[in-house]
C-alpha cells in the first residue's frame, strides 16, 4: 500500500483523552497511519462545542441513565470541529478527495456508514451507524496533535482565502446555516433566533442571507448581541431586560414572529419561543438540551397549529459555510475569542461552561 507523506512523521503524539465524565487526561498515543482511503491531518485548531462540554460534564444523552448506554464511548479522544494539514494520504484518498500532501482540510463531523436506508436516500447526516468524530472510538477526534479521517468521511479542501484559525468555524457554521434552512424563511419573515452563542451567531448570519424583514437575536449578554448585531441582527433583545415575548408581538402587530430558531440548550427558551410565534409559524429546535422540556403540546396543534423542524449536523452545508468564511460575511475576530494551547483544555472547557468571558474557544494542539 502506498502512503504519500509530508516529510518524516513523529510515532507518538500529545491527545486529550475521555476517560468518564470530568475525567479528561492529556496523554501520549501513537500517531495513526492511514490506510487505503484515509487521510492524516496535523491538527491546526479544534473548537470545544456544547455539546462536548455537555459530554465533558456527564449529560444523559451522552453518558445514559442507569443501564441505558449513552452516546459517548470512553476512553476517546473529543473534538469535532477542527481544521487541518494534510501530512498523509492513504492510497486513492487524494484523488477521492481531491487533496494533496500540505492543503488545509476539514472534515464533516459524521463519518456514515454508507449503507443504511438513510445513506442509500442521500440522508447521510441521520444515519444510525454514523459516527460523529470524538465521541465513538471508531472516530476519534481531533484533540491531538493528529486525527485520522477515516475512509467513509466527507473531506473538503479549505481555499487559502479562508484563514486557517477561521476554518475551524466551518463545522459549528454549517450546522447554523442547516437550521436556518430548516426554517424555510420566506422573503419578509420576521425571524427570531434565541442563544447568540457561535452557533446562534451563525445563524444570525445565515437567516440575513434569507432576506427577512426583521431579524432578531435574543440573548441575556448584551456583549453577544452586539456581536449578533455585526452578523446581521436588525435588533437585540435581553430578557433580563425587557418582556421578549410583548416586545416581539408588539413589533408583528400582535401576531408573532414567523420563524423561531432555539440556540440556548435552555428549557425556558422553547416555551418562550411558542408563546412568542404566530399562528402557523415555524418552529426550529437545534439544541442539546442539559434537562427534560415540559411544555403544553396544545399550543403547537390545536392552538396554532404550529410547523416543528428539528436540526441535526450540517448536510451539504460545508461549502456554503467554506464561502461565507471566504466572503468575510461573518465578524470571526470577534467571535474567535480565545486560542489555547491543547495542554490548556481544562482553561478552555471552563471558559465555555462560564459563558462569561468567551465566544468560541479553540485549542492550538
Amino acid at each position: 500500500m502506498t502512503v504519500k507523506t509530508l516529510g518524516q512523521l513523529p510515532k507518538t503524539m500529545a491527545a486529550v483523552v475521555c476517560h468518564g465524565p470530568e475525567d479528561y487526561r492529556l496523554e501520549e498515543r501513537r500517531v495513526p497511519t492511514p490506510a487505503a482511503g484515509e487521510v492524516l491531518l496535523r491538527v491546526e485548531a479544534v473548537g470545544i462545542c456544547a455539546s462536548d462540554l455537555k459530554c465533558y460534564m456527564g449529560a444523559p444523552l451522552f453518558w445514559g441513565t442507569g443501564d441505558a448506554p449513552g452516546y459517548c464511548q470512553p476512553p476517546v479522544i473529543p473534538g469535532h470541529e477542527f481544521v487541518g494539514t494534510v501530512v498523509a494520504l492513504g492510497e486513492g484518498a487524494g484523488e477521492k478527495y481531491g487533496l494533496a500532501v500540505g492543503d488545509v482540510a476539514v472534515s464533516e463531523q459524521i463519518v456514515p456508514c454508507w449503507k443504511c436506508r438513510f445513506c442509500q436516500r442521500g440522508q447521510y447526516w441521520m444515519c444510525p451507524n454514523g459516527d460523529v468524530y470524538g465521541f465513538r472510538q471508531r472516530a476519534f477526534g481531533a484533540m491531538a496533535e493528529y486525527v485520522l479521517l477515516p475512509a467513509g468521511a466527507i473531506n473538503y479542501r479549505v481555499p487559502e482565502r479562508v484563514p486557517t484559525a477561521h476554518a475551524a468555524f466551518i463545522e459549528p457554521l454549517g450546522c447554523s446555516i442547516h437550521a436556518v434552512q430548516r426554517g424555510d424563511i420566506q422573503l419578509g419573515d420576521v425571524v427570531v433566533i434565541a442563544g447568540a452563542g457561535p452557533l446562534g451567531l451563525g445563524m444570525v448570519a445565515a437567516a440575513r442571507l434569507k432576506g427577512p424583514r426583521l431579524l432578531i437575536a435574543i440573548d441575556l449578554n448584551d456583549h453577544r448581541l452586539e456581536i449578533a448585531r455585526k452578523c446581521g441582527a436588525d435588533l437585540g433583545l435581553n430578557p433580563r431586560r425587557v418582556d421578549v415575548v410583548d416586545e416581539v408581538r408588539k413589533l408583528t402587530d400582535g401576531y408573532g414572529c414567523d420563524v423561531y430558531i432555539e440556540a440556548t440548550g435552555h428549557p425556558a427558551a422553547v416555551k418562550q419561543g411558542l408563546d412568542m410565534i404566530r399562528r402557523l409559524g415555524t418552529f426550529v429546535e437545534f439544541s442539546v438540551m442539559r434537562e427534560p422540556v415540559t411544555v403544553d403540546w396544545t399550543i403547537i396543534g390545536d392552538l396554532k397549529e404550529l410547523t416543528v423542524h428539528g436540526s441535526h449536523l450540517s448536510p451539504y452545508c460545508y461549502p456554503i459555510a467554506i464561502d461565507m468564511l471566504a466572503k468575510g460575511l461573518l465578524p470571526m475576530e470577534d467571535i474567535l475569542t480565545h486560542s489555547l494551547p491543547l495542554a490548556d483544555y481544562e482553561h478552555g472547557i471552563e471558559l465555555v461552561h462560564a459563558g462569561t468571558e468567551s465566544i468560541k474557544v479553540t485549542l492550538r494542539p
